[in-house]
């Protein structure tokens, strides 16, 4: 059995199909996306590459800071 990564990127790219995943574990979101829209409380505070928005001062904040609630 294949891991479900190489699976998804297979089909992405050998069908055009579009994967909406929605995932927790930052690993796998950087591995596998290519743009990432980041959600708090329901509205969106990012969008942009993993790159781009592991660096946004909001995910920054509300996420990966001291008082982030996670």
């Amino acid at each position: 059995m294949r891991p479900i990564d190489c699976l998804l990127r297979e089909i992405n790219q050998r069908d055009g199909v579009t994967i909406l995943l929605i995932e927790h574990v930052m690993r796998a979101v950087m591995a596998l996306a290519h743009k990432v829209i980041v959600l708090h409380h329901g509205e969106m505070i990012a969008q942009g590459s993993p790159a781009q928005v592991v660096l946004d001062a909001a995910v920054l904040e509300c996420y990966l800071g001291e008082d982030s609630e996670l």
